[in-house]
């Protein structure tokens, strides 16, 4: 088993989309959660709160600069995520395909190494 991390990716379009039918919204996404609860596949589910609450720390200059949210010219923002402990990434995308979404939203599926994959350093 491997573990898949289902990024929730949208546009102020498709946020907007979301928000217009957000019943209908909550109601397909509890049931997918529960498919997956069922299927023994998911580790965490977590959606994140409005951009313009958060905050950017850049580290482009000497010092790390903090800047208030939203994000500027940001074309898609991290919504929230699903991680998923499935066979194979074949899997990932399946569930990946069936995430309640509003039309302009993408799914990104990346894996997520094991403690036995990451460098680790000499010494």
């Amino acid at each position: 088993m491997s573990k898949y991390l289902l990024i929730m990716r949208g546009t102020d379009e498709s946020n907007a989309a979301m928000l217009a039918g957000i019943e209908e919204m909550m109601t397909a996404t509890r049931r997918f959660i529960e498919d997956m609860v069922k299927a023994g596949v998911l580790l965490a589910a977590e959606g994140l709160d409005d951009p313009r609450q958060g905050v950017v720390v850049d580290f482009s200059g000497e010092a790390p600069v903090v800047t208030d949210g939203p994000y500027g010219e940001t074309r898609e923002l991290f919504g929230g995520f699903f991680l998923l402990d499935v066979a194979s990434k074949e899997e990932a995308v399946e569930w990946a395909k069936r995430v309640p979404a509003a039309p302009g939203a993408k799914i990104e599926v990346r894996r997520v190494p094991g403690s036995d994959e990451v460098p680790q350093a000499d010494g």
